[in-house]
C-alpha cells in the first residue's frame, strides 16, 4: 500500500515538471547556466583630452561577463575600457579574482579578460555558444548583475529584430535586439536561448521601454578569430560610396529595365582607371547573393540585411595579404565579375584614440595636442559650441572625415587655456584653435611642431592659427623656453611633453 502511495506520488511530480511551460524549465536550467556568468569590477583612468598631461579621476563601475573556452572571461568593451584594476566574482561567491584584459575591441564592444588564478575555471565551465542565429520570437534569457541589487539577475523576453547596424567608431556588425530587460551592469553577460548562449549585452535604447540589444555569436566568434594572434585588426568594410537604386528616374538615366536591381556606385574610392568600380556601376550581387534596390540581401527565410554584411562572410585575403570580396556589377548594360579592394583600417585627420592617450607637448604657457574624436567630443552636447566653431571654420568641423595628407599628417590643436603667466598677457583663451603655421612654416605634425620650435633660430615665435578671427601669436622664444621649468611645476606637470615628442625635442640638430 505504501509503495502504491509513493508510485503514484513521485508519477504525479514528473507529470507536473513535464507539463511546465518552456521559460519555467529554462529557469530551472538556470542554475547551472549562473555558473558560468560572473560580475565584473573595474577601476578606470580615462584620457582628458583637455588636459593630456594628467588622466581623469578614477571611476568605478561593474558589469557582467561570460565563461568561454580557453579559460577565458568575455566581457563588453566599454566595461572595461581603459582600467587600471579588473576583478571578477562568481555568482554566489564571497571571493573577487584578479582579471587583466588580454584583447579589447571598442568598435564593436568585446573583450576578452584572463585570470591570474586559472584555477577558478575548474569548478565554472564555458558556456556553449550557439552555431546559428536565433529565430524571430524565440525566447530569450539575459542573465546579469545590473544595478538594483547584488545578486544574479535573469530577465526573460523574445527576439524581436536583427539588422546589420552601427556599433561605435564606424564598426558595423549584426545585433540583435530583445525585449527582456537590460539596466546598467547588464553589459557584457549572456542572453541564453534553450540552454546556449546567443550573444553579449551590451545597450539598451534609453528613451524606450524593454528594448535591448545583444552583439551576437557570429560577431563574438569574429572577434576571437582575429585576436587570436594576440592583436586584433579589425572589420572589413567598402571605402565606396553607394546609393539605393528605388528611384524610377535613376532607372531611365541609366538606361536599365526592371530586372537589374543592386546598388548605384555614387563615388568609388578611387578614380584610377585600374580601379574596378566606376561611378553609375550598378552592383548587383555580392558573392552569390542578389542585392535589392533598398541595398539588402536575402540572408535567411525570413531576413534580410544590408549587403555589406556579407562582407564578414565573403572576404578573402590573397598571398600579399590584400583583402578584396567578389561582386557582380552592371556597367553600360553588361554584366562582368570584379574583386574589390576592402580594408579593415583607415587613416583619418582626427583619428580615435582607440584605446591611448593623447600626446601632448608644453611650450611656455601653451600645450599643445594632436586633435582627437574624443577632442572633439565637447561639440556632440552643444548646439552653441557646434555653431561657434563652424562660423569660425575650424578644421575641427571642415576636416572630420577627411584623410591625412603628406602635407598635413594630422591637426595639432591648442588643448588647453593658457597656465597662468605673464608671457599671455592680452591673449584671448586659445582653447580649441588649429595651428596652421610657426613663423611661416605650415605645420604637418605634433612632432614637426616641436621640431620647428626646437630649431628655432628667430628671435620671437610667431603662431599662427587656422580659423576665421584667430589671433596671430607672438612670443620671445627665449622668454618661453626660460619660463618652462616653473610653468611646469607651478602646475604640477610632470613631463614637457609625452615620450613620443621628448625625443624629438631632446635630438640634437644635425649639421
Amino acid at each position: 500500500m505504501k509503495f502504491t502511495t509513493l508510485r503514484l506520488l513521485f508519477s504525479f511530480v514528473l507529470g507536473v515538471a513535464a507539463s511546465l511551460p518552456t521559460w519555467a524549465q529554462n529557469a530551472a536550467e538556470a542554475t547551472g547556466l549562473s555558473n558560468s556568468v560572473v560580475k565584473v569590477f573595474s577601476i578606470s583612468r580615462l584620457p582628458d583630452p583637455f588636459k593630456p598631461w594628467v588622466k581623469q579621476g578614477p571611476r568605478t563601475g561593474t558589469g557582467s561577463g561570460v565563461v568561454i573556452e580557453g579559460n577565458r572571461i568575455l566581457t563588453n568593451a566599454h566595461v572595461v575600457s581603459y582600467a587600471s584594476q579588473v576583478e571578477i566574482q562568481a555568482s554566489g561567491s564571497g571571493e573577487k579574482l584578479i582579471a587583466t584584459v588580454e584583447a579589447i575591441a571598442p568598435g564593436i564592444d568585446l573583450a576578452v579578460l584572463k585570470l591570474e588564478d586559472e584555477s577558478f575555471f575548474k569548478t565554472h565551465a564555458p558556456l556553449a555558444r550557439a552555431s546559428s542565429l536565433p529565430e524571430i520570437k524565440d525566447a530569450v534569457l539575459a542573465y546579469g548583475f545590473p544595478t538594483g541589487g547584488s545578486s544574479l539577475s535573469i530577465t526573460r523576453g523574445i527576439v524581436s529584430r536583427i539588422e546589420f547596424a552601427s556599433y561605435n567608431a564606424g564598426t558595423a556588425g549584426l545585433r540583435i535586439q530583445i525585449d527582456a530587460a537590460i539596466n546598467a551592469g547588464n553589459s557584457g553577460g549572456p542572453a541564453v536561448a534553450g540552454d546556449k548562449m546567443i550573444g553579449l549585452a551590451y545597450s539598451r535604447l534609453s528613451d524606450a521601454q524593454n528594448i535591448g540589444y545583444i552583439i551576437p555569436n557570429e560577431e563574438i566568434d569574429l572577434f576571437l578569430k582575429d585576436v587570436s594572434d594576440g592583436t586584433y585588426d579589425g572589420k572589413y568594410f567598402v571605402q565606396d560610396e553607394m546609393q539605393t537604386f528605388e528611384n524610377p528616374a535613376l532607372r531611365k538615366f541609366l538606361k536599365l529595365d526592371s530586372e537589374i536591381r543592386g546598388l548605384i556606385v555614387k563615388k568609388p574610392f578611387s578614380d584610377d582607371p585600374s580601379y574596378p568600380l566606376k561611378k553609375w556601376d550598378v552592383i548587383s550581387h555580392i558573392g552569390k547573393f542578389p542585392i535589392d534596390n533598398q541595398g539588402q540581401v536575402r540572408a535567411g527565410a525570413d531576413l534580410r540585411l544590408g549587403a555589406n554584411y556579407m562582407i564578414q562572410k565573403l572576404v578573402q585575403i590573397d598571398a600579399k595579404n590584400q583583402a578584396s570580396i567578389p561582386l557582380t556589377i552592371v556597367r553600360n548594360g553588361k554584366s562582368s565579375q570584379i574583386a574589390l579592394p576592402v580594408v579593415n583600417k583607415v587613416s583619418q585627420l582626427i583619428p580615435d584614440l582607440d584605446g591611448g592617450y593623447p600626446s601632448y607637448f608644453v611650450y611656455g604657457p601653451m600645450v599643445f595636442s594632436k586633435a582627437t574624436t574624443a577632442f572633439l567630443s565637447f561639440l556632440g552636447n552643444s548646439a552653441s559650441s557646434m555653431g561657434f566653431y563652424i562660423n569660425r571654420r575650424s578644421p575641427l568641423i571642415t576636416s572630420r572625415g577627411i584623410s591625412p595628407t603628406p602635407e598635413r599628417e594630422e591637426l595639432v590643436v591648442i588643448s588647453s587655456p593658457y597656465f597662468p603667466h605673464r608671457l599671455a598677457i592680452g591673449y584671448g583663451n586659445p582653447s580649441g584653435d588649429v595651428v596652421q603655421s610657426v613663423n611661416g612654416i605650415s605645420i604637418k605634425s605634433l612632432k614637426h611642431l616641436v621640431q620647428v620650435l626646437r630649431d628655432n633660430t628667430e628671435e620671437f615665435v610667431r603662431i599662427e592659427t587656422d580659423n576665421k578671427d584667430g589671433e596671430t601669436l607672438v612670443f620671445p622664444h627665449k622668454d618661453m623656453l626660460a619660463a618652462m621649468e616653473s610653468i611646469l611645476t607651478d602646475n604640477s606637470v610632470r613631463s614637457q611633453g609625452t615620450p613620443e615628442v621628448m625625443d624629438v625635442w631632446n635630438k640634437k640638430v644635425k649639421d
